[in-house]
């Protein structure tokens, strides 16, 4: 951790610590600048803030799109959709490479039901620890 001294005048030098990480759109935007990279791995904690600043997005628009634009025009939320369609199946296929699985597991998603819930599962896996056959661990560096 980073320790920094705060020196007001009237007290003395006091260190303040500084999160390692801080919860930043770091994330999402790692995500889409690797929109295309489906070798590789990537972490719970990119996967997640990516898929949880994505929802997010998404609501707002939904939310403009109703009350701005009315009901019937559906087209904000749509682009949106096919704009990050490449980027959310490059950083599902590399979360898969970081618990061992192929990027083919993702075929799995058209099972009715139980597909989903399968690839919820595996992305709520922990990493592989050390190297794997797609690369070092993405903890590590």
């Amino acid at each position: 951790m980073l320790e920094i001294k705060s020196c007001g005048a009237a007290s003395a030098c006091v260190p303040i610590r500084e999160p390692e990480k801080r919860i930043t759109m770091h994330w999402y935007f790692s995500v889409l600048s690797k929109y295309a990279v489906f070798s590789g791995r990537a972490r719970r904690q990119e996967y997640w803030y990516f898929a949880l600043t994505n929802l997010i997005i998404s609501l707002m628009l939904l939310v403009i799109q109703h009350r701005v634009l009315g009901s019937q025009s559906e087209w904000l939320t749509n682009i949106y959709s096919l704009a990050l369609l490449l980027p959310s199946l490059a950083v599902s296929v590399r979360r898969l490479h970081d618990i061992g699985r192929s990027g083919w597991w993702m075929w799995i998603m058209f099972i009715p039901v139980v597909g989903v819930l399968i690839l919820l599962v595996f992305h709520c896996q922990d990493s592989q620890a050390g190297s794997n056959q797609y690369g070092p661990s993405p903890k590590d560096a």
